[in-house]
């Protein structure tokens, strides 16, 4: 039987429910629905969430509301936006996939991340790895990664926003154990790359290359998608929090002009204030993110081990300036890495 971790879930999945009382100027008795066009290992989480949100939306407005799930890697899943699905809110890795549909299609506007409180990120994670039960090859640190031999399992950042979380918080390690010298920080993500045997497109497929087909001795993961792997592969694997990473804040916003076309925008808003209540802090602790809600948090402290975390903005530049110098065309990624 296949693991439920790694059903695929078409394009499309299941239903969620929403939050608070207040009336809605699109809200009615017609049925509606919803597409959130999310990032890999988010699944889960919105199957759940979506559950919640639709059963209290029925409950408070009458109406029936279906919430349906698109999966894949970050960039790829903001380039189907910008290529015509018709998304009524993105919920994606990184806020610069969301700023690329606003500078491509205009589908938002530009201050978007002005719309929700922590700029339109309600919860946070980082990068962690994951390894095989007893740490056969001893790994500890990023300085582990590169060692002869070892196999890293980490997807292509040029097309996933987990990846590029990896890469960045790689780099970040790698400054301060080469003194910021930014040649020996290159040809040391130079080599975590040599000991990469399969670069998929997403998290997900590297959780499957890993977890499931058995490839590669560390696992470069999202902390929520560690704490799964745990859960569906008991006693198979470990989680190892390195010295250093980063602090991903993955991004969520309506599609303001897809909304209003399709007369769901109250609806759409309302599906995303849920993710800031406690109701939906509680489910994001639950399903390993770290909730923003300093009560939700505190509940689930003991699951997230306090870790030092570089911040996008002040080790990088921002996520334009990231962009540009590490992964786009010609970039540093593209000056190391050679495809096998």
């Amino acid at each position: 039987m296949k693991s439920k971790l790694f059903i695929v879930l078409s394009g499309a999945a299941l239903l969620l429910s929403s939050c608070g009382k207040n009336k809605v100027a699109d809200a009615g008795t017609k049925p509606v629905s919803l597409l959130n066009v999310s990032y890999d290992p988010t699944r889960e989480f919105y199957i759940e969430v979506n559950d919640v949100f639709t059963k209290q939306w029925k409950k408070d407005h009458g109406q029936d509301l279906r919430i349906d799930q698109s999966h894949g890697g970050s960039g790829k899943q903001a380039r189907s936006v910008i290529d015509g699905i018709e998304a009524d809110v993105v919920t994606l890795a990184l806020s610069l996939d969301i700023d690329m549909i606003h500078k491509e299609r205009d589908l938002l506007p530009a201050d978007w991340q002005k719309k929700l409180p922590n700029n339109s990120s309600p919860y946070t994670s980082t990068i962690v790895f994951v390894v095989r039960k007893g740490n056969p090859k001893g790994i500890k640190d990023w300085g582990d990664l590169v060692t002869p031999g070892t196999q890293v399992i980490t997807p292509n950042p040029k097309t996933g926003g987990a990846p590029r979380w990896c890469y960045l918080a790689g780099w970040a390690w790698g400054r301060r154990a080469f003194s910021n010298d930014e040649v020996k920080v290159q040809d040391f993500i130079k080599k975590l790359y040599q000991n990469v045997p399969v670069l998929d497109s997403g998290a997900r497929g590297s959780t499957t290359t890993f977890a499931q087909r058995n490839i590669g001795d560390v696992l470069l993961s999202w902390e929520n998608e560690a704490h799964l792997i745990e859960k569906e592969f008991p006693g198979q694997t470990e989680i190892v929090y390195p010295s250093i990473s980063i602090l991903a804040e993955p991004s969520v916003a309506v599609v303001e002009k897809n909304t209003a076309k399709k007369g769901t925008t109250a609806i759409a808003k309302a599906y995303l204030d849920f993710l800031y209540t406690e109701a939906g802090q509680d489910l994001a602790g639950k399903h390993y993110y770290r909730p923003r809600d300093p009560k939700i948090a505190e509940k689930y402290k003991s699951i997230f081990p306090a870790i030092q975390l570089v911040n996008i903005d002040e080790e990088f530049g921002g996520w334009v300036k990231a962009q540009k110098t590490h992964f786009a065309d010609g970039g540093i990624f593209d000056q190391i890495y050679v495809p096998k």
